[in-house]
């Protein structure tokens, strides 16, 4: 029995769902894991090959996903590791064993000798990436946290090695082993917070069918890959299907929802000689069209590159950790060395006590609160933003978010509904009032699947029987309700028919950039409906409060100007773009950005992937595509503009958080070292590695529950 290729999972032939490719002939448990099967390594889009890690291309400079999931995946089994062996040191451990009180009770023959392999081993394997880490950052010339680890946990291991074999002095293994533990920790739940590595660029891909409807040179249908498909080829799209090719039509009407991919709110009617877009979907009728461009010079493929130009130029945002850890191992480095020479050469002292001085300063040093102090907070920001409906995807631009200046809104599905509704009735007679109107409406329009018809019948309650029910094809539709014949037709029919409408103030909601629906009774105009795409209720109050705060708000979008007017006005906007095509998009956040104004973009849509990622911060709004979220920075998953002020609110307390904690995590070491290499030696006091390590945990702690306290700081219904 064969096995899914992707899911493992033994398959029945007879119910597999089968795919030939390349002469091989693969079985499938589902059409979902033969979607992801054709996805993965070259995919062919009309030609044009995506190889896997390119699709799987990085976020923010961040690598690629798969590199990052790697990554991710051995931090935590060296943690887990390490963290096993650690139990064992710390029972071994002559100070912990003294700590504890109990004496002399653990020590046997040998003991030390086996504490030194269960060390070397966490030394080795769980220190090798700050091992390697060090190297790096000396090729490089930048030294930062990752030396300052390497330089603790070497000195640690080998003064405690030196005296398992002879030296007199301290044995500091489980010092080494717990700040290991900790930053491979620290690590981990980082580049868990970090791991941005976007899947737009295949969740773009598979926008795309994975077949075509190909009409044959003698005139058969045949079913093809999109490899396959060539300029000037024929190809078919039935009703509700995706279209597979950006072409033109040749014959047939309907109208195609491009709202994903053009920003276009309502449905674009279709007819001979106009153009569709490989990736759109269509709606009610069936096309046929002739295929214009292909591969990367498809539309679908021009926004991916954009996406991944927009993704590669984004500025890393520097941590401040790595900063902090940088003077802290100069300073570390440097007292260390001095205290040496001080003691040894200065005072006289022998060689043991001086190297003691030594490692207890390196021990104070040693950067378990720093290592601990970002992260901590990004885990509990990132468990109070999912608990209050923000998934924050990219930490560094997230960060960034306090000093957001500017944003930019998608209209639609993000300041707006992304469906038509009813906005406007106007009954022109006084026998047939606006109830009825709209009822009369939502009767014929209850048996039509156009989104027109579904926004009229949404807004009743109930609707009359109808009979005879006829569509008009990209005019309307008609039927018999209680014995009189009804139709909802476009300004076009009354244009084919010579019917007049004299109402002003049909004029102003044209102006306005509504759609305008006519309601004929028994022949006679009776009224008009208008609709357009809903304005959330909460866009206004949004809108209001983040003008407040002194922020501009701006709204892009691919619709016309007199709807991107009227929206604007309604929510109070700033500023508008209009008119804007999905390749534009990205450069008109550059614009605003060339302002000096630091940029956040929101946005639900394929068309606005690239200016999510050219954006300073992007924001996605969670009903909206793939795409989108998988390029944005902080998703809302709510889809409530309103979560964009909880967003600013919760970064600028992170923030505060993390520079608490990061002061902290240093600023001990300006009273701990001095007392660390002896300066009150004279006095009597001399700080024991021992008490160094206590410090040295004590600062862990605080930076701990320093972090906890974000929690107490910030109600998540409330992040201002």
């Amino acid at each position: 029995m064969p096995k899914d290729p992707v899911c493992g999972m033994d398959v029945d032939e007879k119910n597999a769902v089968k795919l030939e490719k390349d002469g091989e002939v693969y079985y499938f448990c589902s059409d979902a894991c033969k979607n992801k099967f054709m996805a993965r390594g070259k995919m062919k889009m009309g030609g044009m090959e995506h190889e896997a890690d390119q699709m799987d291309g990085g976020h923010a400079g961040h690598g690629h996903h798969d590199h990052h999931a790697g990554m991710v995946a051995d931090f935590r089994k060296r943690f887990w590791i390490s963290l096993a062996l650690t139990v064992p040191i710390l029972a071994l451990s002559p100070m912990i064993q003294q700590f504890l009180g109990l004496g002399e009770s653990l020590r046997f023959a040998g003991d030390s000798y086996l504490l030194f392999s269960f060390s070397s081993i966490v030394f080795f394997y769980g220190g090798f990436p700050f091992l390697k880490g060090f190297f790096d950052e000396m090729k490089k010339e930048q030294p930062g946290m990752m030396t300052l680890i390497a330089v603790a946990v070497t000195i640690a291991y080998a003064y405690s090695s030196a005296v398992v074999f002879g030296l007199a002095g301290k044995i500091f293994f489980w010092e080494l082993a717990t700040l290991i533990d900790i930053m491979l920790l620290g690590h981990w739940i980082e580049m868990k917070s970090v791991m941005g590595a976007s899947k737009a660029l295949e969740e773009l891909a598979r926008l795309m069918p994975f077949e075509a409807h190909k009409i044959m040179p003698g005139g058969s249908v045949k079913d093809v890959p999109l490899d396959e498909l060539n300029v000037d080829d024929r190809i078919i799209i039935k009703p509700g299907e995706k279209i597979p090719a950006d072409g033109e039509v040749v014959e047939g009407e309907s109208s195609v929802n491009e709202s994903m991919l053009t920003g276009e709110s309502g449905p674009v009617p279709k007819k001979p000689g106009e153009g569709v877009i490989g990736g759109a979907i269509n709606g009610e009728g069936s096309l046929t069209v002739e295929v214009k461009r292909t591969g990367k010079d498809s539309f679908l493929s021009q926004v991916i590159d954009l996406v991944r130009q927009a993704q590669e130029s984004k500025s890393k945002t520097q941590d401040l950790a790595n900063r902090a850890a940088l003077w802290l191992t100069v300073i570390a480095l440097a007292c260390g060395a001095i205290t040496l020479v001080v003691w040894l050469w200065v005072m006289g002292k022998d060689f043991a006590f001086s190297l003691e001085r030594t490692v207890t300063v390196m021990v104070i040093t040693c950067p378990h609160a720093l290592g601990l102090a970002i992260p901590l907070v990004v885990a509990v920001s990132t468990a109070l933003a999912a608990g209050s409906g923000l998934i924050i995807r990219n930490r560094a631009a997230f960060e960034n978010a306090r000093n957001i200046q500017a944003i930019i809104f998608d209209k639609t599905g993000t300041l707006t509904e992304g469906k038509f509704g009813v906005t406007d009735t106007i009954a022109f007679s006084d026998d047939t009032s606006e109830n009825d109107l709209l009822k009369y409406a939502a009767s014929v329009e209850a048996r039509s699947e156009h989104p027109i018809a579904k926004g009229i019948v949404e807004s009743v309650k109930d609707s009359f029987p109808v009979e005879e029910f006829r569509a008009v094809t990209g005019k309307g539709a008609q039927g018999k309700v209680n014995g009189m014949d009804v139709k909802v037709v476009s300004p076009g029919y009354l244009g084919e028919n010579n019917i007049p409408v004299t109402d002003e103030r049909i004029e102003k909601l044209a102006s306005q950039g509504k759609t305008i629906v006519f309601v004929m009774i028994d022949e006679k105009l009776k009224g008009a409906i208008a609709l357009a795409d809903i304005i959330r209720p909460e866009s206004k109050k949004a809108v209001s409060m983040l003008k407040e705060m002194g922020i501009k708000c701006m709204m892009l979008t691919g619709d016309n100007k007199k709807v991107a007017q009227w929206v604007s006005e309604q929510v109070g906007l700033d500023e508008y773009f209009a008119e804007v095509l999905p390749q534009e998009k990205a450069s008109k956040v550059k614009e605003v950005q060339e302002r000096g104004l630091i940029v956040a973009m929101t946005g639900d849509g394929v068309n606005d992937a690239p200016a999510l990622a050219q954006a300073d911060v992007g924001v996605a709004v969670g009903a909206g595509t793939d795409v989108a979220v998988e390029t944005a920075d902080i998703i809302l998953v709510r889809s409530n503009p309103l979560d964009v002020i909880s967003i600013l609110g919760l970064s600028r307390a992170t923030y505060r958080k993390m520079v608490q904690n990061l002061a902290w995590a240093t600023g001990y070491n300006a009273f701990a070292i001095p007392l660390a290499a002896g300066v009150l030696f004279k006095w009597g006091i001399l700080l024991s590695p021992a008490m160094g390590a206590v410090l040295m945990s004590l600062s862990t702690v605080i930076v701990a529950v320093n972090a906890g306290l974000l929690k107490n700081e910030i109600m998540p219904s409330n992040f201002l």
